[in-house]
C-alpha cells in the first residue's frame, strides 16, 4: 500500500474499474427482438409484463403484482387505491427520494415527515408516533438503502391506528426480514425499475399485493379505470394509462434471472465490506437488525463521524474518489427542507392543505444531521465484484485513515 494519500501526489489504491451497470447479454438482445418482431409492444395484446407481474410478486411473497410505468406512479396509484382523499395526512421519512413525498402530494394528500433512526438510516417507529394526529391515514417506510425497515413495529403502529402501509421498496428487490420478503410486510408495496436501481430496464415500476381489493383498484387506476367486467370504452374512475411496455418486460424478465445470484453478491459483499470498515473510529456502516435476512444493498451506506475519524466527511468522500472508490454524500437537504415544501409550490395540487401544513416547523435532527456532515453512499454495482474489490475500498479507507493529519491540513488549506 502506497503511503502517501492518492489526494496528495500518492498511488491510488484502485486503477481497475468496478463492475459496470446494467449488466446485460444476448438474453436480453433476444427478449427484444422476440417483442420486436411479434408486433405486440403493448402490454395489453403482449405477455411480457404480465409474466414478470406474476414471477416478480411470486418471488416477494405476493399474489398480484401490476406493472407501471415508473416508481413514482405507482406510490401514487397505491395511495388512489388505499381510499386516500383530499387533505389526509400520509407519514413518510425526511430521508429518501423525492418521489416518496411528492406521490403523496400528487394524490391530493398531505406529507407529513418523521425522522429516521441514525444507525439504520430508515424511518424511526418513535418518530412516526410522534407526528400522528386523527388525520393520519397512511404510512410510507422506505426501505432504504436495500434494508427492510422496523415494519414489526411500524404495522403494530398502523394496527393500533388503523392506517393502510405502502412500502416504498424501490432499493429492496430480493431484501428480506425475518425470512419475509419485502414487499409483503405492509398492505401494499411499490417498487422501480429506474436505472440505478438493482433489478432496471431503464424506467418502469410494479406494484404489488396479497389483497385483492388493492390489486383489483390498482389495475383499474393503472389502466384508464377500465374494470375485468367492463366494456373497452367504459371507465370507473379517474386514472390514466400507466401501463408497463412489453420492450421494458422483456428486459425485466431477463433481468429477473440474474437477480437472486446478484442480491446473494451483494449481501455478501456488503457484509464483508461492513465489517472491515467498522474496526475504524467514526466509521459507522448502517446498522442491520437481527431481524434483517437479507440485505438488497442498492447503496452501501455508512456514516463519517469526523471528529472521531480525524477527518471531515467532504475530505474523506475527496479522498476515497482519488484512491478509486467512486463515492458520494448522497442527499444533500432532509426533503422537508426542499424549496418545494418549503414554499409549498404544490399547485393545482392541495389548494388548501397547503396553506395548513407549516414545514419550517419540521424537526428530523438525524436526518440533518447525515445530509449536512455525516453519510457516504457506495452504489450497488461495486458490491457485484469480487471479495477483492471489497478489500480494495477497505483498504482504501484504512490509508485514508492513516493520512488523516495530512488529509485535514489539505482540506482546511482549501478555498471556502
Amino acid at each position: 500500500m502506497s503511503k502517501a494519500l492518492a489526494l496528495l501526489g500518492g498511488k491510488p489504491i484502485r486503477t481497475r474499474p468496478f463492475t459496470s451497470w446494467p449488466i446485460f447479454g444476448r438474453p436480453e438482445e433476444r427478449g427484444l427482438l422476440r417483442v420486436l418482431r411479434s408486433g405486440k409492444w403493448g402490454k395489453l395484446a403482449g405477455s411480457e409484463v404480465s409474466t414478470f407481474e406474476n414471477r416478480f410478486a411470486t418471488m416477494h411473497g405476493c399474489r398480484h403484482g401490476v406493472g407501471v410505468v415508473n416508481g413514482t406512479v405507482s406510490l401514487r396509484i397505491a395511495l388512489m387505491a388505499a381510499g386516500i382523499r383530499a387533505e389526509d395526512e400520509v407519514i413518510v421519512p425526511c430521508y429518501t427520494f423525492l418521489s416518496t413525498a411528492s406521490a403523496v402530494v400528487e394524490a391530493n394528500a398531505v406529507p407529513i415527515f418523521a425522522d429516521i433512526d441514525l444507525e439504520t438510516f430508515n424511518l424511526d417507529p418513535r418518530s412516526v408516533e410522534a407526528v400522528l394526529t386523527p388525520r393520519t391515514k397512511a404510512l410510507i417506510p422506505v426501505h432504504f438503502a436495500g434494508q427492510p425497515a422496523d415494519m414489526r413495529s411500524l404495522m403494530d403502529i398502523a394496527k393500533k391506528h388503523n392506517l393502510v402501509v405502502i412500502e416504498d421498496a424501490a432499493h429492496a428487490h430480493g431484501a428480506s426480514t425475518r425470512n419475509r420478503p419485502a414487499g409483503s410486510l405492509g398492505h401494499v408495496a411499490s417498487f422501480s425499475f429506474q436505472s440505478s436501481k438493482n433489478l432496471t430496464c431503464g424506467e418502469g415500476g410494479l406494484l404489488i399485493t396479497n389483497d385483492e381489493t388493492m390489486a383489483e383498484a390498482c389495475r383499474s387506476i393503472h389502466n384508464c379505470g377500465r374494470i375485468p367486467s367492463g366494456a373497452w370504452y367504459e371507465h370507473h374512475v379517474i386514472s390514466g394509462n400507466y401501463r408497463l411496455g412489453e420492450f421494458q418486460g422483456a428486459i425485466l424478465n431477463c433481468q429477473l434471472e440474474r437477480l437472486e445470484s446478484q442480491t446473494k453478491t451483494r449481501d455478501r459483499n456488503g457484509q464483508h465490506l461492513a465489517s472491515r470498515i467498522a474496526q475504524l473510529p467514526g466509521i459507522h456502516p448502517q446498522k442491520r437488525p437481527p431481524d434483517c435476512t437479507r440485505h438488497s444493498y442498492h447503496l452501501f451506506m455508512l456514516r463519517v463521524d469526523g471528529r472521531a475519524f480525524g477527518a471531515p466527511r467532504a475530505a474523506v468522500i475527496k479522498a476515497l474518489q482519488a484512491e478509486g472508490v467512486p463515492c458520494s454524500g448522497g442527499y444533500v437537504l432532509s426533503l422537508h427542507h426542499q424549496p418545494l415544501f418549503q414554499k409549498k409550490a404544490f399547485h393545482p395540487f392541495l389548494p388548501i392543505a397547503s396553506t395548513k401544513q407549516n414545514y419550517a416547523k419540521t424537526r428530523c435532527p438525524n436526518s440533518d444531521l447525515i445530509c449536512r456532515e455525516q453519510c457516504v453512499w457506495l452504489e450497488q454495482s461495486l458490491l457485484l465484484g469480487s471479495r477483492a474489490d471489497m478489500d480494495d475500498i477497505g483498504r482504501a479507507f484504512e490509508k485514508i485513515h492513516e493520512n488523516r493529519e495530512g488529509l485535514n491540513a489539505w482540506f482546511n488549506n482549501q478555498p471556502m
